[in-house]
């Protein structure tokens, strides 16, 4: 049985933010899953790379500016029927209230544990799977 390759949207402003939510997930973050990632740094490369590929999870960074993770997936939510399952990565747990006012999937807090980043991701995407 061969591994379901999916590919997983990095959205920070900071690169060292982008390569911390690389590490966490890995590139297997669970058996039969491999990863392979895509990277963003605006909130208009976001958008277009989620409109031009097929992208398997939005891993977004709710701290970004002058775009936040929050602001991209809610436009995401609202403006595509099919869209991907989204990850928020939020500095306090007390913000989890505005990750569900943008109708993400699930949070995550900085810093970033590599156990619960890796299952919450493998879980995304395996209860997300395309038909």
């Amino acid at each position: 049985m061969s591994d379901r390759l999916c590919t997983v949207l990095l959205y920070s402003d900071d690169p060292q933010v982008r390569d911390r939510m690389r590490m966490a997930v890995g590139t297997r973050p669970a058996p039969g899953l491999q990863i392979e990632f895509v990277e963003a740094s605006t909130y208009a490369e976001t958008i277009r790379l989620v409109d031009d590929y097929e992208i398997d999870l939005l891993l977004l960074d709710g701290e970004a500016s002058p775009g936040g993770g929050i602001g991209i997936a809610r436009q995401v939510k609202d403006d595509r029927d099919d869209s991907p399952p989204t990850c928020l990565v939020i500095a306090r747990a007390a913000d989890r209230w505005l990750a569900a006012y943008a109708e993400v999937d699930a949070t995550l807090v900085h810093p970033l544990d590599p156990v619960t980043t890796g299952g919450t991701v493998a879980e995304l995407l395996r209860t997300h799977a395309p038909a």
